[in-house]
């Protein structure tokens, strides 16, 4: 299956850390979306990424291939169906392809817009600077945290 990931799944070792057997992660951008964070933590008083329509705005991320039975660990790790659900998008590489990808997007009832993110949570969307453009990693690398 592929999977398009625009926050901490960005990090390639993350995701072998939740045992998914991906057998290519390369760049992907989806259009008409742009990058939040808002989806409130299970954990504390910070936030994780989420995406948001919004026009002629894009969001850059890891398109992942990898076993379909793997997704049961990412559903689990993403607290879907709770926390978040799954949609349908296309993305783009870069090559302009279209391609159809699986993405997590967060449940109405989980989104909260007055916190920030962790820096440790931070660094795992950072952690995809290989597979990023260098003007969206800069401005990603700019994003406020609550530490």
């Amino acid at each position: 299956m592929l999977y398009f990931a625009y926050g901490s799944n960005m990090n390639p070792e993350r995701m072998k850390g939740r045992n998914i057997n991906f057998s290519s992660r390369k760049f992907a951008k989806l259009i008409d979306y742009k990058l939040v964070f808002n989806k409130k933590s299970k954990y504390g008083d910070f936030t994780f990424a989420n995406i948001v329509k919004s026009n002629n705005d894009y969001v850059e991320g890891a398109l992942y291939e990898f076993p379909d039975i793997d997704i049961i660990h990412l559903d689990n790790e993403e607290g879907y169906p709770n926390q978040y659900d799954k949609k349908l998008v296309q993305v783009t590489d870069l090559e302009n392809n279209l391609i159809e990808a699986t993405t997590y997007i967060a449940n109405k009832e989980k989104i909260v817009n007055a916190l920030k993110p962790k820096k440790e949570y931070l660094y795992h969307l950072l952690a995809g600077r290989d597979i990023l453009t260098d003007e969206y990693y800069a401005q990603l690398s700019k994003t406020e945290t609550c530490d």
